[in-house]
């Protein structure tokens, strides 16, 4: 069959070399965004997918609006088209060229989560399962007929990149026999009308910190935004980022705090020596600051993070911002009402 691959991002690029390996698909274009500037020298850095597809020896087609590759869509003359992050909203002109129209990965159990960001709203809504969707695509927003669903777990402790490499991973194959499958005459299913939730894009001001929640709260916060737009507080007026975040003493916490034992202590026995839950302190204090990461009190319990990146500079293991900052225990992050 031939087919057009439209992705951007590096969670493509993993179902465009299932495409390229497939010995029954011929990838006879890929379509990606513009290469857009990047750093502080604003050099323009191409998407990972049109690395990928460079390298495969595919011609690659980077219009800036979805609707302006309508004439190349319709001289390649694909049978199918797939679809994975794209980023760009394709109109009806665009999606009727294939004989048999477009097939989107999703990565969510749609019709929950659909939009930009099902992974990251998955984690902050603390689901414990998530998965794949394949569909045909329409006007609509993730609306289409499924082809296909993979129930995936959420592992604890996961951050949005964790859980995204696997589901990109997981899901190419699933991509590839969804296509096969409508190629060959596969009629997909109407999406149930109940159970619809949405995950809009996130904006950084959508993550800013409030160590006045539960710790679980606070936890499943930072994993989402980890590693974009990073959730955020202020240390001594600063922003300040946490890359992940577990319940301290938890069952996700590699540290063993002593938690366990606890209950069972006599009296007289001395606690813990690295039990943080023994004292917590007001929302937003640092506990614990050694080599096993930052533990920071919340509204209940406490959250141990391990990497960190303070203001102008770059993400750090929690262990050299600890040895490089040596930070003092009973210090408020977020103290200051934190920055907009």
């Amino acid at each position: 069959m031939r087919l057009v691959f439209f992705g951007t991002p590096d969670v493509a690029v993993p179902a465009l070399h299932a495409f390229v390996d497939a010995p029954d698909v011929d990838v006879v274009a890929v379509v990606t965004n513009p290469d857009r500037p990047r750093g502080r020298s604003r050099t323009p850095v191409a998407p990972p997918v049109k690395d990928a597809a460079v390298a495969a020896g595919i011609e690659v087609w980077q219009p800036e609006r979805g609707p302006d590759v309508l004439d190349e869509l319709g001289t390649a003359a694909p049978d199918v088209c797939a679809v994975v992050a794209y980023g760009s909203i394709l109109p009806r002109a665009v999606l009727d060229v294939p004989t048999h129209g477009f097939v989107n990965l999703h990565f969510s159990l749609l019709p929950r989560w659909r939009g930009a960001a099902p992974v990251q709203h998955a984690i902050r809504a603390g689901d414990d399962v998530t998965g794949l969707t394949t569909f045909v695509l329409d006007e609509g927003m993730d609306t289409g007929p499924v082809l296909d669903r993979v129930e995936i777990p959420i592992h604890p402790g996961e951050t949005t990149g964790d859980l995204l490499d696997r589901l990109a991973v997981a899901g190419a194959p699933v991509l590839v026999d969804s296509v096969r499958a409508l190629v060959a005459g596969a009629v997909p299913t109407a999406q149930p009308t109940d159970g619809v939730t949405m995950a809009p894009r996130i904006d950084p001001r959508d993550v800013r910190i409030d160590f006045r929640e539960p710790a679980a709260v606070v936890s499943a916060l930072v994993r989402s935004a980890s590693p974009r737009p990073g959730a955020h507080t202020t240390r001594a007026g600063d922003r300040f980022k946490l890359y992940d975040a577990v319940v301290a003493g938890g069952p996700a916490d590699p540290v063993d705090t002593g938690e366990a034992s606890a209950g069972e202590a006599s009296a007289g026995d001395d606690p813990p020596a690295h039990d943080p839950m023994q004292a917590l302190g007001a929302p937003g204090e640092l506990l614990v600051a050694d080599a096993d990461g930052l533990v920071i009190a919340c509204g209940s319990g406490a959250i141990r993070t391990t990497r960190v990146q303070p203001a102008g500079k770059p993400v750090m293991d929690a262990v050299d911002f600890v040895n490089g900052y040596q930070p003092d225990p009973g210090e408020r992050f977020g103290a200051d009402g934190g920055s907009p």
